[in-house]
């Protein structure tokens, strides 16, 4: 492990560890040459010592550093330092597919459907220059913090020859192709394969096939079945399960022939995810078998220039059959898996073949196909001209020699006709087709799921079987979709819930939906559909929801509460239905205590819940004015105070009819009604006036208006 501030190269400085792997660890270096942050990923020790690896990956490194596309982690150098063997690559901030996986438990169709573009198209660019990654993996799959996504480690699985299965390889043979599982044949389409697992996990949640050990998930891939991914997630399109199981079918002929392909269908069910685009095709193997002799086999060979050919056991065994050899479905059973080819012990987990057997096995396969094909026809032409020969002889038997060489040339062209793909058609146009082959019909219908009213959506033989003119094929058309009966228990239900149950049964979901008053159904969940509840419909239609919008809205006539006391005009308007706010204000009409207003007049038709204000009279904003006569200004004070009333002016003055220091008169007379906050002037008595000229002196100077009210007496002192 390296540590801290070492430098390999005397150019990168390794910063920190960020990762490890089955083959490698991954650190966060500085390029000090370029002054950027960069990856650097080096082999572990046990690969480290395995010349004939490094060799490999050294070749393929370099030729993955020739990759330079958006969707591929950029390499930019391969190098040894002191044993050490590393690769410069590009530094992703960001994390794996898987721990993304991991994260979200599972992720969006649309979401997946992108990043499965993005990886596609990381392997168009690749396979492209002919690189095949090997080990698509989500692991291998980074998702940078700008949600870019980039395919790592080619040349890294490319490198790795070994084609045993050990322990540490799990992350990688959970995605393993069936032939890369046997040790056999690798191109283009396995990458394509181990794509549609990735796919599916990304929808799933979950790989698709699970065991105790290497073995036996590598067995499921070559012999198991594929649960479809629809049965763990139902809101899957179906165009998109079909081209899961189209990248993940057994035989590399029936998946995709290319990245490009696969890249055009992920669009299309974008667009049309429930259009069935989608074409698997069917394999056929009614083919003779064809054995080659030991100079074709040597020819073949000196032809490739190779002499190291794995599948070749010398001149006088020649080739083996496959199957004979090392691979039977039915032989296969846990015992004999690891008895002849894999173990737990000795499986590396980047386990694949090297470029050269690929391409030699690819021109063995074109030369049997060849070879078949030609083998075909003239069986084919044989059985022809003896079939016609004995015809002619039953039917003249004096014919000549030369009419016997015409009879046998026309038998040799005896027509046939190659099948058309009719799937799709209406019935119409499909018996046109028929009667422009020279072949018979006959008309069957049926329900179909996949298919509308009046298409045809199956067919006696398949697209390119090659039939005698006047041949009855049987065509069946749609009669449309089966009936589905649609659930009763929707009623309560959530709009989610309802839409997920509603699409297991096959029908799509109206993203509009309709709004009707209800009584007994909580606001915003499921009343009834449309069709309605417990009707059938075609499998496939479309069925809309009605939300509930809660309670009906009730009016009511809004009565009069004027003179109400507050209480009972409060509990009326609340009988009702109607919410009630009070205010309070002084009436010169409306005693203390009765409405004296309300805010809706009476009569008024209004909602259930409606705000409805009065106003409640706290009495007469006037009073009497006492008669302060007698009394004693801090006595006038309190008894006007006690009315809402204010002293005025105080004055003084002599009175022979009144005592010293009380009132003696006031400017409003008693009685009278006046605003609360009225001020009265009083005069206070001094008594009677003193007769001597001192005294008269005197109380000139004491005769004094006093401006606020105050007591003579204090004002004295």
């Amino acid at each position: 492990m390296l540590s801290a501030g070492m430098f390999l190269g005397n150019r990168y400085e390794i910063i920190n560890r960020i990762g490890s792997g089955g083959m490698s660890d991954v650190y966060r270096a500085k390029d000090h040459k370029l002054n950027r942050f960069e990856a650097i990923k080096v082999l572990k020790s046990e690969f480290s010592a395995d010349q004939n690896f490094l060799s490999k990956f050294r070749m393929e490194a370099q030729s993955a550093a020739c990759l330079s596309h958006p969707n591929i982690v950029n390499v930019y150098d391969v190098g040894e330092d002191r044993g050490i063997y590393y690769i410069v690559m590009e530094l992703i901030e960001g994390i794996t597919l898987k721990k993304y996986i991991e994260r979200k438990k599972k992720l969006e169709i649309r979401e997946s459907i992108e990043v499965a573009m993005q990886v596609a198209r990381g392997l168009e660019a690749a396979h492209k220059q002919h690189i095949v990654h090997r080990d698509i993996k989500p692991q291998n799959i980074m998702i940078s913090k700008e949600g870019k996504v980039k395919v790592t480690d080619f040349g890294i699985a490319r490198a790795s020859s070994s084609q045993t299965i050990s322990s540490n390889t799990m992350g990688s043979v959970h995605y393993i192709s069936p032939e890369q599982a046997r040790g056999g044949y690798c191109d283009e389409r396995s990458d394509i394969y181990s794509l549609g697992i990735t796919l599916y996990e990304m929808l799933t949640g979950r790989v698709p096939f699970e065991g105790e050990s290497t073995v036996s998930v590598a067995l499921l891939h070559i012999q198991g079945e594929m649960v479809p991914p629809r049965q763990y997630e139902p809101l899957i399109p179906v165009s998109l399960e079909k081209i899961i199981l189209k990248c993940t079918q057994k035989k590399p002929e029936l998946r995709y022939a290319s990245a490009t392909e696969l890249i055009e269908d992920l669009k299309k069910s974008l667009t049309m995810p429930n259009e069935n685009f989608v074409k698997i095709a069917s394999l056929t193997s009614d083919s003779p078998t064809v054995v080659f002799g030991a100079d074709e086999q040597e020819q073949i060979r000196q032809q490739r220039g190779e002499d190291d050919d794995p599948y070749y056991d010398g001149e006088e065994a020649g080739y083996q059959d496959y199957d004979d050899r090392d691979y039977d479905d039915r032989d296969y059973d846990d015992r004999d898996y690891d008895d002849r080819r894999y173990s737990d012990r000795d499986y590396d987990e980047d386990d694949y073949d090297d470029e050269e057997d690929d391409s030699r096995r690819s021109r063995v396969e074109k030369v049997v196909t060849g070879v078949s094909i030609g083998v075909a026809i003239l069986i084919l032409l044989i059985v022809v001209v003896f079939v016609m020969k004995s015809c002619g002889a039953d039917s003249a038997a004096e014919t000549t020699e030369a009419s016997t060489e015409e009879t046998t040339e026309e038998a040799s062209t005896a027509a046939t006709v190659e099948m058309e793909n009719l799937l799709g058609m209406t019935e119409e146009r499909a018996i046109a087709r028929l009667e422009a082959l020279g072949l018979t019909y006959k008309v069957e219908t049926g329900a179909s799921d996949d298919y509308e009213e009046g298409l045809v959506y199956e067919q006696e033989y398949r697209e390119g079987e090659l039939l005698e003119e006047g041949t009855s094929v049987t065509i069946k058309v749609s009669t449309g979709a089966s009936q589905v009966t649609i659930p009763t228990n929707l009623e309560g239900m959530s709009v989610a819930a309802a839409t997920s149950a509603l699409e297991e049964l096959g029908f799509t979901v109206s993203s509009s939906t309709t709004e009707e008053n209800s009584d007994d159904v909580d606001e915003g969940l499921v009343i009834d559909t449309n069709p309605s509840m417990g009707t059938t419909a075609d499998k496939g239609s479309t069925v809309s929801l009605i939300i509930s919008a809660g309670p009906a809205t009730v009016t009511v006539d809004v009565p009069d509460v004027t003179g109400l006391t507050k209480s009972k005009a409060v509990e009326k308007l609340e009988n009702l239905g109607l919410k009630v706010t009070t205010s309070e204000a002084a009436s010169d009409t409306v005693s203390e205590g009765l409405v004296i207003s309300q805010s809706v007049d009476e009569g008024t038709e209004v909602e259930e819940g409606t705000s409805i204000s009065i106003v409640v009279s706290t009495g007469s904003a006037k009073v009497t004015v006492p008669n302060l006569k007698y009394y004693t200004l801090s006595e006038a004070k309190s008894a006007l105070k006690e009315l809402g009333l204010e002293i005025g002016e105080v004055e003084e003055e002599y009175s022979d009819d009144s005592m010293k220091g009380v009132v003696i008169s006031q400017s409003i007379d008693s009685g009278e009604s006046v605003e609360k906050g009225t001020s009265i002037d009083i005069i206070i008595g001094l008594g009677a006036e003193p007769t001597t000229a001192a005294t008269t002196k005197a109380s000139e100077t004491e005769a004094v208006t006093y401006e606020d009210g105050g007591d003579p007496d204090d004002q004295a002192e």
